[in-house]
């Protein structure tokens, strides 16, 4: 279940690499750019307000079947497509595809892993790991194989034919339950319980996928014109070092608690920004990159603690609604910022707008941060003051 999850991140990310041989052979602007990058994001956002408590009634392996055929059809579409508005719906549909997906299959791990020890690790670390292997694997192809516009497609759709003959033979971890058709209602409301948890998470969560937006977006823009970085691979090596570090600091600190990596992780993703954003205005490769591998630490760090979160406060007949919840806070971070960047950057300069960029997200991360130390010396005050 695992790969499957990692499969399908690798295919969100895998036309990153692609989009600058796009808009070159279709000559559009960087807006448009990130408004097909986003409207991925708004198809995954759709799927996760409609179906994303749908596999709690109907089970797991029905909503998983249907989410890789539409899938399929997505990558299909990909192989063919010839302007910007067959990219658009393949990004779209690929987008409600992976949305109901992940949450499903989040929740399928939680299932097979009761203790909820492993899957918040896993949940965290899969999605990661996913799109630096779809991004690096993709630049790889793109510069050195052949058909740089579809040889990623067709080996991502016989990756997915393998992935329905897993979800065949899995056993159903979730019993089917009424209500499917009133689950259908979307709802975004959050459970009275889990408020005070995520105070510090939301922002967090909204900081570090802002981050991934702009560089699987505009990542590759940025090391092309900015960095004089003109090579297909180097795309994917800079969506790499940011969600490959941040899948690394995830292995690494799986053990810890992950309320202790919310405040450390928000100001290592802030400071690692900063110090991108000063390799950048300096045209230094290495510092941009150097803060790129600070800053995927902290997003690691940041996506373990958030995702770890959710999945130890969640109830378990609520677990699927409740991983929904969590992926659209970090979609609409990862979405919303991306597309207003773009437009910045059409109407300021790359340079610029990247700056501003940089900046807001190091905001946000501070406030994280400090939001959290406010919430542990709210609780150390509560155990410090005497009963009765």
């Amino acid at each position: 279940m695992a790969a499957v999850l990692i499969l399908f991140l690798a295919a969100s990310s895998a036309p990153s690499p692609i989009y600058a041989i796009y808009q070159q052979q279709w000559q559009f602007t960087a807006w448009v750019l990130t408004v097909v990058f986003a409207l991925y994001v708004f198809g995954l956002l759709g799927s996760l307000l409609v179906v994303g408590a749908l596999s709690d009634h109907l089970g797991r392996r029905p909503v998983l079947a249907a989410a890789i055929g539409l899938e399929v059809v997505a990558l299909g579409l990909f192989l063919v497509a010839d302007d910007v508005l067959v990219l658009s719906l393949a990004r779209v549909l690929q987008g409600v595809a992976t949305g109901a997906a992940t949450t499903t299959l989040s929740a399928t791990l939680v299932d097979l892993e009761p203790s909820r020890g492993r899957a918040g690790v896993v949940t965290s670390v899969a999605p990661l790991t996913g799109l630096a292997a779809g991004a690096l694997g993709s630049g790889v192809l793109v510069e050195f194989g052949p058909a740089p516009t579809r040889l990623v497609y067709a080996l991502l759709l016989g990756a997915m034919v393998l992935a329905a003959v897993v979800v065949a033979v899995i056993p159903e971890t979730s019993p089917r339950r009424p209500g499917a058709l009133a689950s259908l209602r979307p709802r975004v409301a959050m459970p009275a319980y889990l408020r005070a948890d995520l105070v510090p998470v939301v922002p967090a969560m909204i900081a570090g996928w802002a981050l991934a937006g702009m560089y699987l977006s505009l990542g590759p823009s940025v090391a092309a014109e900015l960095l004089g970085l003109d090579n297909r691979l180097i795309g994917g090596v800079v969506v790499t070092l940011l969600t490959g570090t941040g899948a690394l600091a995830v292995a690494l600190l799986r053990t810890r608690p992950a309320t202790s990596l919310l405040a450390p992780s928000s100001a290592t993703l802030g400071l690692g920004t900063l110090i991108s954003l000063a390799g950048m205005a300096g045209d230094l490769v290495w510092l941009a990159a150097a803060g790129t591998v600070v800053a995927g630490l902290g997003f690691g760090a940041s996506v373990l603690a958030t995702f770890g979160t959710f999945a130890r406060v969640a109830r378990p007949h609520e677990r699927s609604a409740i991983f929904a919840l969590a992926n659209i806070f970090g979609y609409l971070g990862n979405s919303v910022p991306a597309m207003l960047g773009g437009i910045a950057v059409t109407a300021l300069g790359l340079r610029t707008a990247t700056v501003i960029y940089a900046a807001a997200i190091a905001v946000i991360t501070f406030a994280a941060f400090v939001l959290r130390l406010n919430q542990v010396r709210a609780q150390r005050r509560a155990v410090l003051v005497p009963c009765g």
